[in-house]
């Protein structure tokens, strides 16, 4: 995008009475942001939606000092941005009719991988919901997705962290301007985060972190990801409003259930109860139901695909862990040596056994003999 188109799509977006959508239309009827200064008033009262009103506004030339002191911002503090016509913006962004005109980013923000995911839930995150936060990301790890969530408190944070802990990029969808973080606790993360991905926002360096803001770039971590996963949530709150943004431009929901009595399952349990969102129990359920393919980040190795499918898929007692390593090794064994290598009595070793059928990560073979899946 020429350093002019950017100066003319800001200038576009500061005219009084053109939003995201109107500034869109313009765009795509008159060919650029240029041009849509430079077209006549014929061409633009022509337009569904352009009056004489808006056509005035269009000709106020403080819009563009506005546009101007965003690009010396922008300079001065190296900010990148996405536009809506170029590559760099998020594909699924790009079908949502309100998404953003502009995108302006700060990092590493990469948005090649297809697998996308956002992480949202209750500030008042409770221990259940860190421990099962923590774990779906270390159990998705190996399908190397971009989490995407608010940068808040609580669940956000948390999903931040754990996905850093794990090497993923991660991106903090922010309700303010690049000037400054909220909440300011959290300015810790900011470096880490930008060597894991970044920051992103439509809001310019004049924007504070107003109430309403944080209602209006849910729908970026909506629309921007394949699958919404909502944590931990209270009959209302803000993950709500993102879980059903993300009904709305179609996108997967997920939920993770919780007992009926406690505060913070309400939310989420009711998504489920209302069929708004799949209920989420592990890593397996998601990538289940978003049909991701494990051949496309398992290695050439059979025995390192297997790893990955079970950590994926199941979880295994420290007994069970120890056969299955082993027939990772020996491909596949009789059950008397099994026994005898791994140190069980043959009467333990087949029940053992039998529940590691049951959970599809052994399958018996004629003459007693055993593999891994």
């Amino acid at each position: 995008m020429l350093h002019t188109e950017l100066f003319h799509a800001l200038a576009l977006l500061k005219v009084e009475g053109i939003g995201d959508v109107v500034a869109k239309k313009l765009i795509n009827h008159c060919g650029s942001a240029s041009a849509v200064f430079q077209s006549n008033k014929k061409t633009l009262l022509s337009i569904d939606g352009v009056g004489e009103i808006l056509f005035k506004k269009l000709k106020d030339p403080t819009v563009f000092k506005l546009a101007e002191n965003e690009i010396r911002f922008m300079e001065k503090e190296q900010i990148s941005y996405a536009y809506y016509l170029e590559d760099t913006y998020p594909e699924r962004l790009k079908h949502c009719v309100d998404s953003p005109l502009i995108l302006f980013q700060s990092g590493t923000i990469n948005l090649k991988n297809r697998k996308i995911i956002s992480i949202v839930g209750t500030r008042q995150i409770t221990p259940y919901g860190i421990e099962f936060t923590k774990k779906l990301i270390t159990d998705l790890a190996p399908l190397n997705p971009v989490i995407v969530s608010g940068f808040a408190y609580g669940v956000d944070i948390v999903a931040h962290q754990a996905a850093m802990e794990n090497n993923l990029q991660t991106i903090g969808v922010l309700a303010h301007g690049l000037n400054q973080i909220y909440p300011k606790t959290h300015k810790k993360y900011i470096a880490k985060m930008e060597q894991n991905g970044g920051f992103m926002t439509e809001f310019w360096s004049t924007s504070n972190p107003d109430r309403e803001n944080f209602v209006k770039r849910n729908r970026i971590v909506a629309g921007m990801c394949e699958a919404t996963i909502v944590i931990e949530s209270a009959e209302k709150g803000g993950s709500l409003i993102t879980a059903n943004l993300a009904n709305d431009y179609n996108r997967d929901v997920f939920a993770v259930p919780g007992r009926i009595t406690d505060k913070y399952s309400m939310g989420c349990n009711n998504l489920i109860k209302t069929q708004r969102a799949h209920l989420l129990n592990d890593a397996a359920d998601l990538v289940y139901i978003l049909n991701w393919d494990l051949d496309e980040i398992a290695s050439k190795s059979r025995n390192d695909k297997k790893v990955i499918q079970k950590q994926l898929f199941v979880s295994l007692t420290e007994e069970e862990q120890k056969i299955y390593d082993y027939l990772l090794l020996k491909d596949k064994e009789l059950l008397d040596i099994i026994a005898l290598e791994c140190d069980f009595p043959i009467f333990k070793i087949s029940s053992i056994l039998l529940n590691m059928e049951l959970k599809g990560v052994v399958r018996p073979l004629p003459g007693k003999l055993f593999e891994a899946v």
